[in-house]
Parts: C-alpha cells; structure tokens; sequence
C-alpha cells in the first residue's frame, strides 16, 4: 500500500508541475510578461514566430523558458491563454511562447523585477501582455550593466570597460578561459 501511495503521490506532483506567465508593471518598461517568481521575460527579435536559434552558449546567457512533456503552460493574471503555446527545441525540450515568440529568462537578471536584459545587443526584448516586443531602451543601472556585455573592446577579443567578464565569457566563449577573458 505504501508502494502505491508513494507512485501516485510522485505521479501527481509531476503531472501538476507547470510553468506560469503573468504580466507585471516594471516601472521603466510598463507592463510586461514575467515568469512565477517575477522574473522577466524576453524574446529575440532575430527570431521568428515557431523557430527557436538560441542554442549553445546563447543559452546559457539567455535560459529558454521550459515546459516539461505533456504540460501545458498557464496564463497568469493578465496574460491571454489563446497566446500561450510551446516550440520544440533542437534538443528536444519545450520551450514556452507566447504569440508565437519563444521565451527567455536573462541570466544577468538576479532578482524580480529586473529588466537587465532590455535591448542587449539590439534584438532582446520584453514582451508586453499583446504579445509586441517592448522598445523602450533600459534606464538607469540596467543599460550600464547589460548593454556593453554584448560589446567588446576596442581590439574585439575583450569585453570593454564596465563590462561583468563572467557574463561577457557566457556570450564569447571562445574568447575565455575558466570563466574570464583571454586577451590576446
């Protein structure tokens, strides 16, 4: 009887884990999608609706959003049900969208209601509960700390001043060693 109880409680618990999107106002960006914990959510303008490219080093920088199989992702306050769906992934996962735009986490975002990620490199985005790429360009601290990591310095091979080299090493890791820049 124990058996029994322990693969149905173990059963239960995996068929109720589930990842939730809500919309949170962030005081520079206005409302946008985050995940539970706050976390905000991104999206990568270089990619198309349906078709996920950050792969390898790029995922690591930027977690895609993951669904476990047979689960489906779930609205939160102010976010659409109809938007929500999943893309596979080149290695097979699930990876949560939203109007079609897979979704992603910044590492370089610490705690809720970080938005350090806007506008790195150009392409990340927040996305807003319609489903549109937030183009405010991020305030404050936030561009200080993430703009310049996608840059290097003046020679190319090295992140430029005020630039967090194990973030840098996340995007370049051909350029680094243990974690930290090789300059050549």
């Amino acid at each position: 009887m124990t058996v029994l109880a322990t693969v149905v409680l173990a059963a239960t618990a995996r068929a109720t884990t589930s990842v939730t999107v809500l919309s949170a106002r962030n005081g520079t960006l206005g409302e946008i999608l985050v995940s539970t914990g706050g976390r905000t959510l991104y999206h990568d303008s270089a990619e198309r609706r349906g078709r996920v490219e950050c792969v390898g080093p790029c995922a690591v920088t930027w977690p895609p959003l993951i669904v476990g199989p047979h689960v489906e992702p779930l609205a939160g306050r102010g976010v659409s049900a109809a938007l929500l769906g999943t893309v596979r992934r080149p290695d097979g996962r699930l990876q949560v969208t939203y109007h079609g735009l897979p979704l992603y986490r910044f590492a370089g975002d610490t705690k809720a209601g970080q938005a350090n990620g806007q506008g790195v490199g150009g392409s990340w985005h927040a996305l807003t509960p319609a489903g549109a790429a937030v183009m405010k360009p991020p305030a404050g601290s936030m561009g200080a700390e993430t703009t310049p990591a996608t840059n290097t310095g003046s020679n190319g091979t090295a992140p430029g001043p005020g630039v967090n080299p194990g973030m840098w090493c996340a995007a370049n890791p051909q350029s680094c060693v243990n974690g930290m820049p090789v300059t050549h």
